[in-house]
């Protein structure tokens, strides 16, 4: 397995490695996410280790818990670039996280950043691989207000950057499919299951959750157990934290996401079994976070050698058109993003069954 470094050691160890900072919460509301993030990372350093490394120079990885609060996170981050103990930094965690650390490393070393955002941030040496608001959340909307005939809407989310502007987008895509707005609240961690009589009694057709982690799991726990009926469209749902609620039945309940477990496609198959070969049959649930730690680690190492260097002006000078194969495809960037199919999920108890693909 390609070595996965604690921070205080790598300060402390000589190496000719390329170490990349792996920014991942093990702890806090997002914290299930961590082992197939950790994995999924682990799987692209070794391939990247087997076809020769980040510039003849092998991978590893240093974990920073990205559950910790932003400012936390972004000190650590920026003392390990600054000491030279890691050459780039990869993540998959909240956007005030992000938000927070593309300041404190100020463009001097590259982060690629993996999960679903709120759209903006540009700023050297960043590039983006999970989807925005219109192209995340907007087909989903518009299959429930459009075939589900969901007129009243209750916009329910964490209190951070990324919902805030989820639903700034989603009020705007809601009043061109002439539906309404009935009810919103940011709510702090922890706090979700408080308002579901607040959104009951709003009588929603639908309700757009950007809740995250273990709140999501606990207000989608307590929604089913008070036997509420509207559908739920979810930002931040995955495998893991369907298996949290324990499933759902109802044919209400679904997610949004760039790549799903069972998504039936040659190069997501060709990844599971990767995947099994190496962590074995009992490993951590693939899910889109997890995977988009892969892609994040794989596209670091396609820039710099693209580049031929890992400096941030060498970078984002080449980063149009730099391309690669993951479990979702072919991914490209262009303009330092990537633009790929969206797949709305429906659950279906312990899975996903997948509606249909957006461009």
């Amino acid at each position: 397995m390609a070595a996965t470094v604690d921070p205080f050691e790598a300060r402390l160890l000589p190496s000719g490695a390329v170490r990349i900072g792996l920014i991942v919460p093990v702890s806090g509301v997002l914290g299930l996410m961590g082992p197939c993030a950790i994995n999924c990372a682990a799987l692209a350093a070794e391939e990247v280790n087997a076809g020769g490394g980040v510039l003849g120079r092998p991978v590893e990885l240093v974990l920073i818990d990205g559950g910790r609060p932003a400012g936390q996170v972004a000190a650590e981050v920026a003392g390990l670039v600054r000491s030279g103990t890691v050459e780039a930094v990869a993540g998959a965690h909240a956007s005030d996280v992000r938000v927070e650390v593309v300041a404190a490393i100020g463009g001097r070393v590259p982060f690629v950043y993996a999960p679903p955002y709120e759209g903006g941030g540009r700023a050297p040496g960043v590039y983006f691989l999970g989807e925005t608001p219109d192209r995340q959340l907007a087909p989903g909307i518009e299959w429930l207000a459009g075939p589900r005939r969901a007129r009243r809407w209750f916009l329910l989310g964490n209190d951070y950057i990324w919902p805030r502007l989820v639903h700034a987008s989603a009020r705007r895509r809601l009043r061109a499919a002439g539906a309404t707005v009935v009810g919103e609240r940011f709510v702090r961690y922890g706090e979700a299951v408080r308002w579901l009589g607040r959104v009951a009694d709003a009588r929603p057709d639908a309700i757009l959750l950007t809740l995250i982690g273990s709140d999501l799991v606990a207000f989608n726990r307590a929604f089913a157990a008070a036997g509420l009926g509207a559908a739920r469209l979810c930002g931040a749902l995955e495998e893991h934290g369907l298996l949290g609620i324990g499933g759902d039945a109802t044919g209400g309940l679904y997610a949004s996401m760039g790549y799903f477990r069972d998504l039936p496609t040659p190069a997501s198959l060709d990844f599971a079994q990767r995947y099994a070969a190496r962590f074995g049959d009992d490993a951590p649930m693939l899910n889109a976070h997890g995977h988009g730690c892969y892609e994040a680690v794989a596209m670091l190492a396609a820039l710099c050698a693209r580049a031929g260097s890992m400096a941030v002006p060498e970078l984002d000078a080449v980063s149009d058109g730099t391309t690669i194969t993951s479990a979702r495809g072919t991914l490209t960037l262009v303009d330092r993003q990537v633009r790929q199919p969206v797949h709305l999920g429906r659950a279906d108890g312990l899975g996903f069954f997948l509606e249909k693909p957006f461009q």
